[in-house]
This record gives C-alpha cells, sequence and structure tokens, in this order.
C-alpha cells in the first residue's frame, strides 16, 4: 500500500479567504513578522500580538473549506494506504473538512498556551494579555502558535513519516520556510515521488519529480481524483 505524505501551505487556504504572507493589503502586510510572529516582539507589545491573531482567528472562524480541503480528507477516508496530512497552517478548515489527523506543526488559532507552565486550552475568540492560565493563574497567555525562532511540533510524527513515504506532495506553500522547505529534497533522496501542488513554482521546485500549477480548488480535486482512480 502505497504511503503518502502531504505537506500544506497557506495557498489551500487562500481560496477560502485567509490571506497569505506575500499578500498585499492583507493582515500580514500590515505588520512587519518580527513584531507580531516572534517570542521577542510578543515580550514587546504582548497587546498588539493578541490584537494581531483575535484578527486571524476571528478571520478563520468565519472561512469555510474549499474543494482543495474536502478532496484531501476524501483522500485520507479513500486511500487504501497510509496518509499522512502535514500543515503549516495554523487554520481549522482541514479538520472541518473532515480529514481525520492533521498534524498542524506550526500550532493552531485555536489553541491558547500558557508562556509559564505550557499548559494548553482552547482558546476565545478574543484574548488580551491580562488574560489568566487555568492552571496556574499567571498572565502569561499566548496564542498557541509557533512563531519564528521556535521549534515546530511534530517532528517525533513527521520525520517517520517522511522517511517511510513513496510518495510526498506539497501544497500552496512557499518553499521558504524550514524544516518544512526542505521535505521533499529529504524524501526524494530516499526514493519516494515528489509533486507540487501550487499556483505558481516554489522556491524550492526543483526539488520536485512532477508539478501542476493553478488554483488549489481545480487542482487538488483532480489530482486525489488521478490518485484514487489508480
Amino acid at each position: 500500500m502505497e504511503k503518502i505524505v502531504i505537506l500544506t501551505g497557506a495557498g489551500i487556504s487562500a481560496e477560502s479567504g485567509l490571506g497569505t504572507f506575500r499578500d498585499e493589503g492583507g493582515l500580514w502586510a500590515q505588520h512587519a513578522i518580527e513584531d507580531v510572529a516572534t517570542p521577542e516582539g510578543f515580550a514587546r507589545d504582548p497587546d498588539l500580538v493578541h490584537r494581531f491573531y483575535n484578527a486571524r482567528r476571528a478571520q478563520a472562524a468565519e472561512a469555510t473549506p474549499n474543494p482543495a480541503h474536502l478532496a484531501l480528507a476524501r483522500l485520507a477516508r479513500e486511500h487504501p494506504g497510509e496518509v499522512t496530512l502535514i500543515t503549516q497552517n495554523v487554520d481549522d478548515l482541514h479538520h472541518r473538512a473532515g480529514s481525520p489527523q492533521v498534524l498542524q506543526m506550526h500550532g493552531t488559532l485555536m489553541g491558547a498556551l500558557c508562556a509559564a507552565c505550557d499548559h494548553r486550552w482552547p482558546a476565545p475568540l478574543v484574548m488580551q494579555p491580562a488574560d489568566r492560565c487555568p492552571a496556574c493563574a499567571a498572565p502569561a497567555t499566548r496564542p498557541d502558535v509557533v512563531w519564528f525562532g521556535e521549534i515546530p511540533y511534530g517532528a517525533e510524527v513527521i520525520d517517520p513519516a517522511l522517511n517511510g513515504a513513496d510518495l510526498f506532495v506539497s501544497i500552496g506553500t512557499s518553499g521558504q520556510v524550514y524544516p518544512a522547505a526542505a521535505y521533499a529534497q529529504h524524501c526524494r533522496r530516499l526514493g519516494a515521488r515528489t509533486v507540487e501542488l501550487n499556483l505558481e513554482p516554489s522556491e524550492n521546485a526543483r526539488d520536485f519529480d512532477e508539478a501542476h500549477y493553478g488554483p488549489a480548488s481545480k487542482i487538488v480535486p483532480e489530482f486525489v481524483e488521478t490518485l484514487l482512480a489508480g
């Protein structure tokens, strides 16, 4: 049975109305990354960071899964082999589309994390610096997202999946953020077939054996259809 590993990035959620890092006029374009997506930025101005993520959380809550999310959920249900879905996205659209297991390597907007004791709990729609941890009562609440300079989640699951993959598929990623940007090269070196599905070639397009370019809502369902057809 073919083992498939799928990596998704911001491009798969763009058609659901969630902007990517590079979108002009989007949430990210209004702020410097070092101010809103680093531990240092949070230490300098926690109010700004909470306001930024409150806006992202509200935007994600209003979004709905698109045909690309739904196609991957179908693949997980119908493929006779193993499907590992890894996402760099912090939205919950894969979950809401019905994917049974989603590894969110960069955390989730829907989670809160205590910077003092590492306790995690479901995030309210609006978070603020004065919020206290329900476990230790410290006013150290932050979004449960992995910021630049922090270690992504799930290496204990991701690494074995990559090492055993027969097919690695990257969907909607820029190829600029590590360690995820190195996954295709790693899988290809181990003999896996590598495929890129994207709006345009990524920074690491050379690491793929095959590529399909276009809107995710069109090319992902088409690719899933070919996989399931055998």
